[in-house]
């Protein structure tokens, strides 16, 4: 009769712990499945571990912190850490690294062209010179920092040719193409936060250089301007 009682103490001893362990192992798969990833580039873009950021289409590998929550009534409620851990990625979103500054510029000296403006263009040409100078890398890893100063240190190149002549929209118009081809790089790096386009011109420079980024899916043409202000198409989208 001990016996007896002795192995069904047992097997309920074994029963419960079988099903704690399946509960165990059931919150463990839940919190994988809940766990979010950034991108390094945009930490305001998070999603699964491994899926495409919507801004740069780089994937998320960037664990974010997650508090922990607490059970009430049955729900889970998020506590006080969580929400200061979302505030804290937006707050890091918002000071992280961006070129949205050199885009801008870039784009009020192509319109500078578009307008046949040489001297707007070499005012915008300064402008964008001294934002390249400018612009703070600390938030940025070594390789990142040496990716930058690569393609900026080009760009400075073009943009204070463009500023030193403003008289000569030819000649800005030829560093503007070569300008244009180091802002596509920038961006396919770092990406933005703008919508813009790619756009191409086949008449200009036979077809070798005539690219450009526009912010319009309307076409303006940088290269002859009024001339021929609507020749070129939409390449790509970023």
């Amino acid at each position: 009769m001990k016996t007896l009682f002795i192995t069904a103490i047992l097997a309920i001893s074994l029963t419960s712990c079988n099903q704690k362990v399946k509960e165990i192992e059931v919150a463990a798969t839940t919190a994988a499945a809940n766990e979010l990833y950034a991108c390094s580039m945009h930490p305001e873009v998070t999603g699964k571990k491994g899926a495409e950021c919507s801004e740069c289409g780089m994937e998320l590998t960037e664990k974010v912190a997650q508090s922990a929550t607490t059970e009430k009534d049955g729900a889970n409620t998020t506590d006080t850490e969580t929400k200061n851990a979302v505030a804290t990625t937006k707050t890091v979103a918002a000071t992280s690294f961006t070129i949205n500054e050199i885009v801008t510029n870039y784009l009020k000296l192509k319109n500078a062209l578009v307008k046949d403006d040489s001297k707007g263009a070499a005012n915008a040409g300064k402008v964008l010179y001294a934002t390249l100078n400018i612009l703070d890398t600390k938030s940025l890893d070594t390789k990142l920092k040496k990716e930058y100063v690569d393609i900026a240190d080009d760009a400075k190149e073009h943009a204070a040719h463009i500023g030193d002549n403003p008289r000569k929209i030819e000649h800005q118009r030829e560093h503007f193409a070569m300008l244009s081809k180091d802002i596509n790089d920038l961006i396919q790096t770092f990406g933005t936060t703008q919508k813009l386009y790619q756009d191409y011109c086949p008449m200009y420079d036979e077809g070798k250089s005539g690219y450009w980024i526009s912010e319009s899916k309307e076409i303006k043409n940088p290269y002859f301007g009024s001339q021929m202000l609507s020749c070129g198409s939409v390449r790509k989208t970023f």
